[in-house]
């Protein structure tokens, strides 16, 4: 219960000791924020059986029918609406709102942290709200300018190349020295500036002298292919014809491992 209101209640969304590198300034726009939020959306579910004047009523998010005396959940601020209890839930994230607690928006109820973020955008980093007039935003997320870093280093990556993993960004060095995938014809890694070609959760460099056929050589970005124990064909035929060369390199080798050393 104490992690599921964390999570729906960020403290740092209304108390600014909970974050102390913000600007005077900052500070003063959260004070303000908090204080309007809490005058004009927030408010407290009350369970209670449905009373007779609203037998029949609908629930307002699953609309199925709630009879006088089943258990339901009012929201003040929303009038003479009913929710089944397990309805009673953020319209964002679909997350019961712990303790019925709820922020409502345009007749909709959301928990506290999904209400912030319909009217400020909240740091990847730091879980703060940004209220600074500039930020920098990437893969649909978006951070304060001094937190946007390399997840291995800590490099400020403000105006440098870097590479998205799991989310967070990582500058080129760490990411081609920690993550990048070896190339499975050449054996180099897979740099960031590189085009890659993957089949069968193996990695090649896209250019033509790696992604290839094993046998005849052929170019195989954007052209059909077939593979056998990690290999890549252009055709059946050349499959099998690496098959046969294969087969006839260890006799070969068989043969030559069993003839007798001249000193015998």
């Amino acid at each position: 219960r104490a992690r599921a209101l964390l999570q729906q209640l960020p403290p740092q969304d209304c108390d600014e000791r909970y974050c102390p590198d913000l600007a005077e300034e900052e500070r003063r726009q959260l004070r303000a924020f908090s204080a309007r939020r809490r005058r004009e959306a927030l408010g407290q579910g009350l369970a209670c059986p449905v009373p007779g004047p609203c037998h029949g009523c609908p629930c307002k998010k699953c609309g199925r029918r709630l009879n006088k005396g089943d258990p339901g959940i009012s929201a003040s601020r929303l009038g003479d609406q009913f929710w089944h209890p397990s309805c009673f839930s953020c319209h964002f994230c679909h997350q019961p709102l712990v303790d019925l607690i709820y922020f409502q928006q345009d007749g909709r109820i959301y928990c506290g942290r999904h209400h912030a973020e319909l009217f400020r955008p909240r740091c990847a980093s730091c879980d703060q709200l940004i209220f600074m007039e500039e930020c920098i935003e990437a893969e649909g997320r978006r951070w304060h300018l001094e937190h946007f870093c390399c997840l291995e280093c800590d490099v400020p990556l403000r105006g440098q190349r870097y590479v998205m993993r799991s989310g967070r960004p990582c500058c080129r060095d760490c990411f081609e020295s920690l993550f990048a995938e070896p190339c499975q014809a050449c054996g180099d890694p897979i740099g960031a500036d590189s085009e890659e070609a993957t089949h069968q959760g193996l990695h090649w460099h896209a250019r033509a002298a790696c992604f290839c056929c094993s046998l005849c050589r052929k170019p195989l970005r954007g052209q059909p292919l077939t593979s056998r124990h990690g290999r890549l064909f252009c055709s059946e035929t050349c499959s099998l014809g690496w098959d046969a060369s294969s087969t006839t390199s260890d006799s070969s080798d068989s043969a030559f491992a069993s003839a007798p050393s001249p000193d015998s």
